[in-house]
């Protein structure tokens, strides 16, 4: 070996050592993955991820219940009679306990699909 590949090879050899022993490495390492971290966990916000973050059982009884209480308001109007009230609450009812079973059935089957 020439002297000038010997001394480049010394060289690089100190330079592998000093960096090993570097004890910023570690913390350097640490800053860039909370650096990352960080800047996934302020993304913007999206009101289509929000609504997908809620269970379809929440969903399904809370559309349920705005038909429900539709009804409610709408057939006294209809249906000038002193039951129209019972029955649009019980319409209501009917209404919220299908959109559970129905966002239940909806939850079960991303369930289902995670699992396969």
């Amino acid at each position: 070996m020439s002297p000038s590949q010997e001394e480049e090879r010394l060289r690089r050899l100190r330079e592998r050592q000093l960096s090993d022993r570097d004890p910023l490495v570690k913390q350097r390492r640490h800053q860039r993955t909370s650096a990352v971290r960080t800047r996934k966990a302020i993304r913007s916000f999206s009101f289509g991820e929000s609504l997908s973050a809620i269970p379809h059982i929440w969903k399904g009884a809370f559309i349920g219940l705005i038909l429900g209480l539709a009804v409610v308001f709408i057939l006294p109007l209809v249906w000038a009679s002193p039951y129209a009230l019972l029955i649009g609450i019980l319409a209501a009812a009917i209404c919220t306990i299908f959109g559970v079973i129905t966002g239940n059935a909806l939850d079960l089957r991303d369930d289902i699909k995670k699992d396969m």
